[in-house]
């Protein structure tokens, strides 16, 4: 599994409006600048988040983006698994349903499963809050 320049794009821009959340809309252009990530980039990602009710925009004079909801409310998780489809390592575990012809005596299948609870709930067990704050740990791990 590779995170993408999408999912972690999506990451910063989340906390960045956490980080400047002051009720009022914040421009793409000024987080774009505060990022040094292309607007027309984040424009993508902005599409997939408010399409997805994580974000709430208002065009025109005034406008821009904010978050729909309080950070602690947003896992890395979720935005991960919006903008990067699975957080599977493998393809066999993407679905709801294994549909491997292989799976019934498959000798590494619990393998691949454990390895994908971990990512899926060290990642859960992460919110844009938390990597808002500014002393950056989180369950002893610097971040």
């Amino acid at each position: 599994m590779k995170i993408s320049t999408k999912g972690r794009y999506a990451i910063r821009l989340m906390i960045d409006l956490a980080e400047h959340n002051n009720g009022e809309f914040i421009t793409l252009m000024d987080i774009a600048e505060r990022q040094e990530i292309s607007e027309k980039y984040l424009e993508s990602i902005v599409s997939i988040l408010s399409k997805n009710s994580l974000l709430v925009s208002l065009r025109g004079k005034g406008g821009g983006y904010k978050l729909a909801r309080d950070p602690e409310d947003y896992t890395v998780g979720s935005i991960l698994r919006l903008t990067e489809g699975s957080l599977s390592p493998v393809s066999c575990l993407e679905g709801e349903v294994n549909n491997c012809e292989r799976s019934s005596y498959c000798q590494t299948l619990k393998m691949w499963e454990g390895l994908g609870k971990l990512i899926n709930d060290y990642f859960d067990g992460i919110t844009i809050a938390d990597l808002a704050k500014k002393d950056k740990y989180i369950d002893n791990y610097v971040i």
